[in-house]
């Protein structure tokens, strides 16, 4: 009988002038973009701690530590390629991601299948098994008010 496992991730960055605008792996035309340590991608860093929580491995901070120079500006799908890799050597497969990322503006609709694409790939999945979906906050707190962004993620593993 497979054992399956769910991991919940969260993310949230503040919005920066003259940064990129990265999620999921995916540079969105924009005159602003998320501030961090690494190109701050708040999609690929929410599913990295679903991946990792699924496999009770811990969570993004431990294994890329913001105070590590050499994550300085790294692109932040180094991060979830590390995420499944513990996962496979933890004997688990990822069986499906689902995501949501919580930002004002720009609109995100006409970057979702290759956000999808880009995550499948990266995660060896099927497009069909990478969902992404996109929420406002209804100018409602620092997303709302157009201060930062977020994204969640839950991750399904299943024991190999």
């Amino acid at each position: 009988m497979s054992e399956y496992r769910t991991g919940q991730g969260w993310d949230t960055h503040r919005l920066e002038a003259g940064r990129a605008l990265v999620l999921g792996g995916v540079r969105i035309p924009s005159d602003f973009g998320l501030a961090g340590h690494s190109d701050a991608d708040v999609l690929a860093h929410a599913i990295t701690d679903a991946l990792l929580g699924a496999a009770a491995l811990g969570d993004i901070g431990m294994h890329f530590p913001d105070t590590d120079p050499r994550w300085k500006d790294a692109d932040s799908l180094v991060f979830l390629r590390h995420a499944l890799a513990l996962v496979r050597e933890a004997g688990y497969e990822v069986v499906h991601v689902d995501s949501t990322v919580i930002l004002e503006r720009p609109k995100l609709k006409d970057f979702r299948q290759a956000i999808r694409e880009k995550l499948a790939e990266t995660l060896g999945l099927e497009v069909s098994s990478v969902s992404v979906k996109f929420k406002t906050a209804e100018r409602l707190g620092p997303v709302g008010e157009g201060r930062s962004a977020e994204a969640q993620a839950v991750a399904t593993i299943r024991k190999r």
